[in-house]
């Protein structure tokens, strides 16, 4: 710039000059007596800075504003489907102990509500009848072996004689026969002896199964048996219980459309079929429950049929005869295409969802959905794996609007916009 021009002139007062003010400036250069390299010079300056004005007066260029839409790529997953119900929780065994044999209880050998052992003795029965017998059914037995013994030698000794014609066909014959009943009389003998140390074994009474016995039902000095009260405890096997609930006849028949036999295991699929419980406080029992038997009939008054599953229960958290809610593996659908449930909307027509293609222009895409599992929703047909589906934001749009995509962050929500 040439030196007699101010110093504190720079680009920026440049910048801020009127038109005026530079033709101004041109005419008192004029007076100045410069060379000619110093006009060009002077010039070119005064056309550079009137560019610049020009420049930055003009209006800059507005470039569009797209709508601003949160997108997430379509996904496969392997899909657990499940079905509520309502059950209840039964003992895996529940066996009634019971007096077999008549008498007055006189011990009781167990304290109430706690666990026993198979085989482990529970209540006295007078035991002095049953013990007569037996001695009675020894003595008779003994009797029948004497005889038997007696009508062995007799056998032995009229079969020379019979040999030697010294003793007559009838005389072998009876000591044949006697010697056949005295045998006879023998096995009857220890039969009876046999049922008589079973009845008297039927006087101490035992737990037939391991489990938790319950208080006794009737009191010490009771007459108990066939002619008197025969229930006299309970014992419930609770390490293992039974989870009893109904399902509808619908239910089977979509478990039959995807070829799943429920209360059967099939060894073409890697799953089968569990439950799992809520407790009472809500929470849910961390065990699973097999299930291992469907009743083949449906109930007429109900409309369901009867489920079974068998679930561990060694910490005695699940009381048998209480209610509780049963969540069921239905079905597991494998390679699925899953979206947001937040990103469908429902309308007379269908659901539909928003497409963002590859130019970033959305289309409105009507879709098949199937079940919903947790925030998610399974789409039968109308989408592909990869594929951009707005999840937030799509109030604001109209098919075939081009938008600027953003991957959504959040966790998909069941709250829509």
């Amino acid at each position: 710039m040439p030196k007699h021009l101010p110093n504190n002139l720079n680009l920026q007062k440049l910048r801020d000059l009127k038109l005026s003010d530079i033709k101004a400036m041109s005419a008192n250069i004029k007076h100045v007596h410069l060379r000619w390299w110093q006009w060009v010079l002077i010039a070119i300056g005064i056309i550079v800075v009137a560019g610049g004005i020009v420049w930055i007066s003009l209006p800059k260029p507005v470039e569009p504003e797209y709508p601003v839409v949160a997108v997430e790529p379509v996904v496969t997953d392997n899909v657990n489907i499940y079905g509520d119900y309502v059950g209840r929780i039964n003992a895996h065994q529940f066996v009634e102990v019971r007096a077999r044999v008549e008498g007055y209880l006189e011990k009781m050998l167990f304290d109430e509500g706690t666990y026993v052992e198979k085989g482990q003795t529970l209540f006295i029965i007078d035991p002095l009848l049953y013990k007569a017998n037996v001695e009675s059914a020894k003595a008779r037995l003994n009797k029948a072996k004497a005889q038997a013994l007696k009508a062995e030698r007799d056998l032995n000794r009229i079969k020379p004689l019979y040999e030697e014609n010294a003793a007559s066909q009838l005389d072998l014959d009876n000591a044949v026969a006697a010697y056949e009943t005295s045998h006879a009389d023998v096995v009857i003998g220890e039969a009876d002896l046999t049922r008589a140390e079973m009845v008297l074994g039927y006087t101490a009474v035992k737990s037939p199964i391991s489990g938790y016995i319950s208080e006794r039902n009737v009191d010490i000095g009771t007459l108990v048996g066939p002619g008197g009260k025969s229930l006299l405890a309970t014992v419930v096997k609770t390490d293992t219980v039974r989870i009893d609930f109904s399902m509808t006849a619908l239910d089977y028949l979509r478990s039959k459309e995807r070829n799943v036999n429920i209360g059967q295991k099939d060894s073409t699929r890697n799953w089968d079929s569990y439950v799992t419980v809520t407790l009472a406080d809500g929470t849910e029992y961390p065990y699973k429950g097999i299930v291992d038997f469907a009743d083949p009939q449906v109930d007429p008054q109900t409309g369901t049929f009867s489920v079974r599953a068998e679930m561990p229960n060694h910490q005695r958290e699940l009381l048998p005869g209480q209610f509780t809610r049963v969540k069921m593996l239905l079905d597991v659908r494998e390679n699925a295409v899953v979206a947001p449930s937040k990103a469908l909307e429902i309308e007379k027509g269908g659901a539909y969802i928003f497409v963002v293609r590859p130019d970033s222009v959305v289309e409105r895409r009507y879709v098949e959905i199937g079940p919903e599992i947790e925030n998610n929703t399974v789409i039968e047909r109308g989408l592909a794996k990869g594929e951009r589906i707005v999840v937030e934001g799509f109030h604001k749009l109209n098919p075939g609007m081009k938008v600027n995509p953003v991957v959504s962050t959040n966790p998909p929500s069941d709250k829509k916009e």
